[in-house]
């Protein structure tokens, strides 16, 4: 199972590098049914790899001239503090059963993957959708701070208690509100995921306990991932790859709902 583990952190970095969100999704169900790490601690891991890869991916696309760090830093001050006070304090309060519910226990692990499973059939909604690639980006919205700062909190949120990017939110919400075309909306992206990833990170440094080997390992193929999807994206259409990858995610989140609260609960 662990090899086709090591396969999946390579795909969740081409689905960086490609649509600069979206993979970061596979993560924490890559860590915890291929490796069977506990969801908790699937969500830290999940934090340090997608950090590291969004961060590679976010300097690449800079060099191409494709973020603008003005928009990722005002995006981040709300965003990053969110996860780093989720991953401090909300999450350890949430205790590992929580309640039960027709005779079955509640648990935070079960809690954690059906969140996970519903936050993925969203984003292959976003994915499958791909309405916001046609907007003419000349016409920008007005770039309302609040906004920004509301969103921010979402994503927040998203990341510090899901490990999870939020990619497929944050590119939408940087080509409708803020009105960036798609490929300085990707980049920007990237480095916000990596904000909020790599400074949640820092909330669990001393709380848990790492298996650095495993995760600089899923880290480096993630990272050769994202230079792989950079190099597709010049020759195959963007949307219709994200589109294929939606269906995937998709299928993947319906199967984790069915896993966590039919088969488990047999």
């Amino acid at each position: 199972m662990e090899v086709w583990g090591y396969f999946a952190a390579g795909l969740i970095g081409i689905a960086l590098g490609l649509i600069g969100g979206g993979g970061s999704i596979l993560t924490v169900p890559v860590l915890v049914y291929l490796f069977h790490i506990q969801p908790k601690l699937a969500t830290s891991y999940s934090l340090f790899i997608v950090g590291i890869t969004s961060l590679t991916g976010a300097i690449t696309n800079y060099f191409k001239g494709w973020v603008d760090i003005k928009t990722a830093l005002l995006f981040g001050v709300s965003s990053v503090t969110t996860v780093f006070l989720a991953r401090r304090f909300l999450l350890p309060a949430i205790p590992e059963k929580i309640s039960m519910l027709g005779g079955y226990p509640i648990t935070s692990s079960l809690l954690i993957m059906v969140l996970f499973a519903l936050l993925m059939i969203m984003a292959s909604y976003s994915m499958i959708n791909n309405k916001h690639t046609v907007v003419n980006t000349r016409e920008k919205k007005i770039n309302s701070v609040g906004s920004l700062m509301v969103y921010g909190v979402m994503i927040g949120l998203v990341t510090g208690i899901l490990g999870a990017g939020g990619g497929f939110l944050i590119v939408p919400t940087l080509v409708l509100i803020i009105g960036l075309p798609m490929k300085e909306a990707i980049g920007t992206s990237l480095l916000i995921i990596a904000m909020n990833s790599l400074l949640g990170f820092t909330g669990d440094i001393g709380h848990v306990n790492l298996d650095w080997s495993l995760l600089l390992s899923l880290t480096g193929i993630a990272i050769a991932g994202v230079f792989t999807g950079s190099t597709i994206g010049k020759k195959i259409p963007g949307a219709k790859l994200k589109q294929g990858f939606g269906w995937f995610v998709l299928l993947m989140g319906l199967c984790i709902l069915v896993k966590e609260l039919i088969i488990n609960n047999k």
